[in-house]
């Protein structure tokens, strides 16, 4: 390593000190991990964050907070109650765009959040750090962008349209669908759209059930497979149920029901 080297590295060394803070963690926060939910974010409002959004899981909710005065986005994990884990994230996740896009000190992020305007631009993303198994989003933006199509298309109902036959298109998908499902539980698996005043079938009960035996009884329920794939390690099928007009999506994986969720019966024809 020559002197010349040595000197560009020390002229640059405050900058990658400062880009490798901005990324790690607020240190302020690590206390609040184990809080009750309820305590914790009043104390998050208090340090200076803005709450952006809230998506509920199978057994935890995620909150994306974000902290406009040093441009961070911040995901609370909470289970039973209590503030589980809290992870610094992109700045998309708490739909937030560049800094030149909200000016260089980040007030115009500051008088967005203080008037409670959570969407800035509209490129922002539909899915969240949380919705990828491993919590992070994909590092190829071409992918990521299929997974955001996904999503969206199983978030709001759309049919499925995986025209580059992409298995992040068809993740995505699935997640949508699941998040849809999350959010809608009280529909017993009946398709928004479904109309009249014709009942629906109950099959919320099938979940964790053994693929097999949910089948079949799925099969006693009016309900017949339409569509089928697979995506990672768990197998999909669209099913519907020309009596009642619903069309739901069955997830399995390790053999046993992940979740049922309803989507737009479009999807079922």
């Amino acid at each position: 390593m020559t002197i010349r080297h040595l000197s560009i590295i020390a002229a640059c060394g405050p900058l990658l000190l400062s880009s490798i803070a901005s990324a790690q963690a607020p240190r302020d926060l690590g206390d609040l991990v184990g809080a009750r939910a309820a305590g914790g974010e009043t104390q998050l409002e208090e340090r200076g964050y803005v709450h952006i959004k809230t998506q509920k899981g199978d057994d935890r909710a995620w909150s994306y907070w974000w902290q406009p005065k040093h441009r961070a986005c911040v995901s609370v994990a909470v289970f039973d109650g209590r503030f589980d884990a809290i992870t610094t994230t992109p700045a998309a996740d708490c739909n937030q765009g560049s800094a030149k896009a909200d000016g260089k000190d980040g007030s115009g992020a500051a008088a967005a959040a203080a008037i409670g305007v959570a969407l800035v631009g509209v490129a922002a993303l539909a899915h969240s750090s949380h919705n990828h198994d491993n919590g992070k989003h994909l590092d190829d933006e071409a992918a990521d962008s299929q997974f955001e199509r996904g999503y969206r298309d199983g978030l709001y109902a759309q049919s499925y349209h995986n025209y580059d036959r992409a298995d992040a298109y068809s993740d995505g998908y699935s997640k949508g669908v699941a998040q849809r499902g999350n959010e809608t539980r009280h529909r017993d698996g009946h398709a928004d759209d479904a109309g009249g005043y014709r009942a629906s079938v109950n099959v919320n009960d099938l979940v964790t059930q053994r693929a097999a035996s949910a089948d079949v009884e799925l099969q006693k329920r009016g309900f017949r497979t339409v569509n089928a794939y697979q995506a990672g390690d768990s197998a999909y099928t669209i099913r519907s149920n020309e009596r009642t007009g619903q069309c739901v999506q069955v997830a399995v994986k390790d053999g046993r029901i992940r979740y049922i969720a309803a989507i737009k019966p479009s999807a079922c024809r």
